[in-house]
């Protein structure tokens, strides 16, 4: 099959929006499955996680193949919970294309507009599919002027339905001025009945008048008000959907099988295939100023991107990739440029979610698992090892909210070790640590639900029964001012001694990351023992040194210490690198940072007194306001997580179970003095508990 004729694409919108019906319903359009899948029996192939059966939702986003009137389409389907946002993140950063969802009821919702930004961030070209037309309250152009106003989606209508809810009949085809209405799971092409003809003209104007502003030999027939053919409209479309100018509009009702062919069309017709996107730019391995391009071509050296690791109870662990030049055969050795280590690759499979197919040999576009490799994680670059090169990465979000484990049983311990190293290999937005202090394993996500779901696994997957304990805020700590700190760290113990000698400037570092910056002149600290600065540095970085929660946001300058030609070493540099950075930390006026979340709720009009109440006693800020449908508000605004707790509950009870909200992680902010005294106190008197 040519490249032209493939294409990789993404389906994401807001939980709810009906995703994973939508692809079940391609699945079967396209023959890969025989019957269809529903979300609400548990039975939906993209599915196949136990938990995503239980809860009705997508969790792991899966990769399936499947081919429609010639062309080659691979699906990832993925999450429409914030929890697992770096699910679609990753899924972004390897699709060419993708189909957006909305509901013809709920519109553009927060996930909406989360997915949006993050497709505009990769430059992803995508269609539009208001589904659930038939539903109560569905209003197709409210929904298109909605992507207008909150996503500046530039939304054209490229189907028109006739009718909606109860009445929903079928579609009008824009371009090609054609009818269909929808028989069980045929579609039957129908005249457009009289009372939809001046609303399809209407919107085929509409089209041609945006089109004219992309497209010249549009331009001329419009303005000499002659006839446009389809085929010009349809290529017009084509090339201004892939550079992102326009968002071409579809609907139907995926669940009654309404309008699911003719999405598929719009998926062959209006996104790109591998060699639409082009080359992908590479980053030198030894000069990050200068870069590589690798064409879509199996004659390029070979490039990929390692972006999902699953862990598969049959045959261990896929990991997931997606290459973007070269071949690649199974006993080829390749090399993992993040790592910088080589691994072989053994078995390729492509996939069709549960099923799997094993493949020789795979090529640019591919999207393909990988058995038995050794090294590489999400977000890895493979490649050429003769023509090595960095892709970028995967933008991993920091986690907020943090949970103590332990085994049911004390045997588990190392049972339960194990299985949470091989979940934080398949999900970089789960991590865990070891607390010293109380002897407890932490473990972080994304959110309440994200580490439900892990604790859930670790039971059904992995067999290990765990106690949970109270969920807890994730803090950060931080400096205010800049200091220098200067420590001399001398120990004689009988033979070999221990010598080292630092002196650092700590300061703010405003990017929110650690830097490190060495200014020895004249050789007082060896540059072997350098690199044992920075490394003492940051472990202290990880276990903090107000109240042990990592730090951020600092930069340290190493600009004086001295050395002992016997006595000093690796390990005493690290020891005075991280007393010395303490020391100054401490003085550098130490905060805690929370996290804080962007929130929305969607309200009835009598009950906002109660809600905005509700919010300001949590110390969170309104920003907006705005009425979201006739009798209801939508209501924006910032709220610290520690205040978040149990806040399901409470909206229900406020406004009598009719408002719902959804929350995202927005940034790490400054903790007041009086919260954070409180929070030292609470943490103070809890360890003092975890010791007695």
């Amino acid at each position: 099959m040519t490249l032209t004729k493939l294409r990789n694409i993404g389906i994401a919108a807001h939980i709810d929006a009906g995703k994973t019906t939508v692809t079940e319903r391609i699945l079967f359009y396209t023959g890969t499955n025989r019957k269809m899948g529903e979300v609400h029996d548990g039975q939906a192939t993209m599915d196949f996680m136990k938990q995503e059966q239980e809860r009705g939702i997508t969790i792991a986003s899966a990769a399936i193949t499947c081919n429609w009137k010639g062309s080659q389409i691979n699906i990832i389907d993925t999450p429409g919970h914030v929890d697992f946002t770096v699910e679609v993140e990753r899924s972004l950063r390897v699709i060419d294309g993708m189909v957006a969802l909305f509901c013809a009821v709920g519109g553009v919702e927060p996930q909406s507009e989360t997915v949006w930004n993050q497709a505009d961030r990769y430059r992803v070209p995508r269609i539009a599919f208001v589904n659930k037309m038939d539903r109560t309250g569905a209003d197709f152009f409210q929904v298109v002027s909605q992507m207008n106003k909150y996503l500046d989606a530039n939304a054209v209508p490229f189907q028109i339905p006739m009718g909606a809810e109860d009445d929903f009949k079928g579609l009008i085809d824009v371009i090609e001025e054609k009818a269909f209405i929808f028989d069980d799971f045929e579609r039957v092409e129908v005249e457009i009945p009289d009372g939809y003809k001046q609303k399809a003209i209407e919107a085929r104007a509409v089209l041609i008048e945006k089109l004219a502003d992309y497209n010249e030999e549009i331009l001329e027939l419009f303005l000499e008000d002659k006839e446009i053919p389809a085929a010009l409209l349809k290529q017009a479309a084509r090339e201004a959907t892939l550079k992102l100018l326009i968002t071409p509009v579809y609907t139907g009702a995926a669940y009654k099988n309404k309008g699911v062919q003719l999405l598929l069309d719009a998926v062959i017709d209006y996104l790109p295939s591998p060699i639409d996107v082009g080359a992908i730019v590479g980053i030198d391995i030894d000069d990050d100023e200068k870069s590589h391009t690798r064409n879509p071509s199996p004659k390029e050296p070979f490039s990929a991107l390692a972006f999902k690791l699953i862990h598969d109870p049959y045959v261990g662990q896929q990991t997931f990739i997606r290459i973007f030049s070269g071949s690649l055969k199974s006993g080829m050795q390749i090399r993992n440029s993040t790592k910088g280590k080589n691994e072989r690759i053994g078995r390729i499979f492509k996939i069709h979610a549960k099923d799997r197919e094993e493949v020789s040999e795979a090529g640019p576009g591919d999207i393909v698992a990988l058995v038995g490799m050794k090294y590489t994680k999400t977000g890895d670059t493979l490649c050429d090892k003769e023509h090595p090169l960095y892709l970028e990465s995967i933008h991993i979000p920091p986690t907020v909210i943090e949970l103590k484990i332990i085994p049911a049983k004390r045997k588990d311990q190392g049972k339960m070790g194990e299985a949470l190293h091989k979940l934080s290999n398949e999900d970089p937005s789960f991590n865990i640590r070891y607390d010293d202090e109380t002897e407890e394993t932490v473990i972080s996500g994304m959110g309440e639900l994200h580490l439900e779901i892990i604790v859930d696994r670790l039971k059904h997957e992995f067999g290990v029964e765990v106690e949970v304990g109270e969920p807890s805020v994730a803090y950060r700590e931080t400096i205010t001012t800049e200091v220098v700190s200067n420590y001399k760290h001398s120990k004689q113990t009988g033979g070999k001694g221990q010598f080292a000698h630092t002196v650092m400037r700590i300061e703010p570092n405003n990017d929110g990351d650690y830097e490190f910056v060495d200014n020895i002149k004249g050789g007082v600290i060896p540059s072997e023992f350098i690199t044992s600065v920075n490394k003492g540095i940051k472990k202290t970085l990880e276990r903090g040194v107000l109240a042990g929660f990592p730090i951020v946001g600092v930069k340290v300058v190493l600009t004086d210490g001295s050395h002992h030609a016997v006595d000093s070493s690796d390990m005493a540099f690290q020891t005075c690198a991280s007393i010395c950075f303490k020391n100054g930390f401490l003085k550098a006026g130490p905060i805690l940072l929370e996290p804080v979340m962007k929130i929305e709720v969607n309200t009835p009009d009598e009950y906002i007194g109660n809600v905005v109440g509700d919010l300001n006693k949590r110390r969170g800020k309104i920003e907006s306001m705005r009425r979201y449908r006739k009798g209801s508000q939508k209501l924006n605004g910032f709220v610290p997580l520690m205040e978040m707790f149990g806040y399901a509950t409470t909206l229900r009870n406020v406004s009598s179970g009719r408002a719902n909200y959804s929350m995202e992680f927005y940034k790490y902010l400054p903790v007041n003095k009086a919260t954070q005294e409180e929070i030292l106190k609470n943490l103070a008197k809890k360890r003092e508990e975890g010791r007695g």
